[in-house]
């Protein structure tokens, strides 16, 4: 183990699949989403498969960028258009968010997380930085972090630096004192590098390593990014 010339004093997160699995809580809400569509806006539901309203969103993010750093949005814009098309009351698409992101938030920690980060915080500073838009405050998290910072607010996404960047100078560090935790080997690991800190790959899924990335440790839970943390600090 090679102890690191500048000791780590933050350590940021991503959130989806890093700190619970996503795809399934996706599945459910988009499925919870649509059987509320056929109770309370049913032409909606008859013209739009849940297989449509996503092929819609991927057209939509690629003819308009912004909402590539804005899924809430990206969401709304394609259930509003949906609405408009069959003359349903677009003014219920709140409600249909609404059902859609307590679903979405509605998420399992992997048993590691809350222990790992209760523990990471007694020495460090703990934060977020996530393209999406989870609420950590509704998931029951969100006293961990002593800064969280989304795509949506801030402006910009993974991988720009700019983005964590700002999560750092929240904190009061340079960026070559900070770790920062994901499962995205481009978006996290390589972007996290790219601004100066360090990559860490959280692999839950026992994926392989292609050979372009270069991680600065790959763990599969919170307790062997605190060993690695402990050893590269020398401490």
């Amino acid at each position: 183990m090679t102890i690191l010339k500048t000791p780590i004093k933050a350590v940021l997160f991503d959130l989806d699949d890093t700190l619970w699995p996503i795809v399934p809580v996706l599945e459910r809400a988009e499925n919870l989403l649509h059987d509320w569509l056929a109770a309370h806006a049913p032409a909606v539901a008859g013209r739009y498969s849940i297989e449509m309203l996503r092929s819609r969103r991927q057209a939509l993010m690629q003819a308009e960028p912004r909402y590539r750093i804005d899924l809430w949005g990206l969401r709304h814009a394609t259930l509003s258009e949906a609405f408009r098309q069959v003359g349903a009351d677009v003014a219920r698409v709140e409600q249909a968010m609404a059902v859609f992101s307590a679903a979405r938030n509605a998420v399992t920690p992997f048993a590691d997380v809350e222990p790992g980060l209760a523990s990471l915080n007694t020495r460090l500073a703990v934060g977020s930085i996530s393209n999406g838009f989870a609420d950590l405050q509704a998931i029951g998290i969100a006293h961990h972090f002593r800064i969280s910072i989304a795509a949506h607010s801030f402006g910009r996404a993974k991988p720009d630096p700019q983005i964590f960047h700002a999560a750092c100078a929240a904190l009061g560090i340079q960026p070559q004192q900070a770790v920062y935790v994901g499962d995205d080997l481009t978006l996290d690991v390589q972007g996290a590098q790219d601004a100066g800190l360090h990559g860490v790959w959280m692999n839950r899924f026992e994926r392989s390593l292609p050979e372009q990335f270069r991680p600065d440790a790959i763990c599969t839970t919170l307790e062997e990014l605190e060993r690695w943390l402990t050893d590269a600090n020398g401490a």
